[in-house]
């Protein structure tokens, strides 16, 4: 029977991930910063982890092998959206952007990674987002992360696939999750006024495109897909959208696909 970790498995795609192995069949470990759950099962472990806390992760890890043995699958969820005017964003909310979305995934793929090379097999699968190859208004330092994530799983590809290693990366496009809301970090300061109209109409528009966003399921049923397919392919983008604005990004020339955006956005 097969393992999988998840990061960020409270809510949202995290938590639907969870739901989807543990009802095929897999071992679960779900793990989250405050953990809570009432289920009782020996394929389902709740633990505590915060990728900005090594020895959370560390100890995570030492709570799953003990209970299953190894882990197959590796997935890093965890994240949230730093969303406003890059002018308005001091340098701790940029850090922190940072520590959570790029450093700490790439603390979970290195204290993976060792596990998976001695047994030369494993699945690192990073949620990235269709944000990793296109960009909208007001998310610039969230998209830094999501290239980043992008860029730094294309190229892990190439050290560990001879290890018998797969790195995955799924790329959702609008989600009905806490993004949007709850998890978003949204700063701007109105004494700044000369952005004040263009972050209400923009912020508005894309908080409707958010609310119409197709559910965690869909990501949750690429995540499986991507575990289980054993095929070398990198990306997995993720709705209708996604797979709509990613291919018209590479279709169109840069000045055309901006002025598109600027336009339902900012327009």
């Amino acid at each position: 029977m097969k393992t999988i970790l998840i990061t960020g498995a409270s809510t949202g795609i995290g938590r639907a991930t969870a739901e989807l192995f543990f009802a095929r069949g897999w071992n679960v470990v779900a793990t989250m910063r405050t953990p809570n759950s009432a289920r009782e099962d020996g394929r389902w472990l709740v633990t505590r982890l915060d990728v900005t806390d090594p020895a959370s992760i560390e100890s995570a890890l030492q709570a799953a092998n003990a209970r299953f043995g190894q882990i197959d699958v590796l997935v890093n969820n965890a994240g949230y959206g730093l969303v406003g005017t890059f002018e308005s964003m001091d340098e701790a909310r940029i850090h922190k952007q940072f520590e959570t979305n790029v450093f700490g995934l790439m603390r979970m793929c290195r204290a993976l990674i060792p596990q998976f090379r001695a047994r030369g097999e494993g699945v690192l699968i990073n949620v990235a987002s269709m944000g990793g190859r296109l960009a909208f208004p007001f998310y610039s330092v969230y998209h830094a992360t999501k290239w980043a994530v992008d860029g730094f799983s294309e190229s892990l590809q190439f050290e560990l696939a001879p290890l018998g290693i797969r790195v995955k990366l799924i790329e959702p496009g609008a989600i009905k999750t806490d993004f949007y809301d709850r998890s978003a970090d949204f700063v701007h300061d109105r004494s700044l006024t000369a952005y004040n109209d263009l972050v209400d109409k923009g912020m508005r528009r894309s908080n409707a495109f958010g609310a119409r966003g197709a559910s965690p399921d869909i990501v949750a049923a690429a995540i499986w897909k991507a575990a289980t397919d054993g095929s070398a392919r990198l990306r997995y983008p993720v709705g209708s959208d996604a797979r709509g604005l990613l291919f018209t990004r590479r279709l169109l020339p840069d000045g055309v696909y901006r002025s598109l955006i600027a336009k339902q956005l900012l327009g």
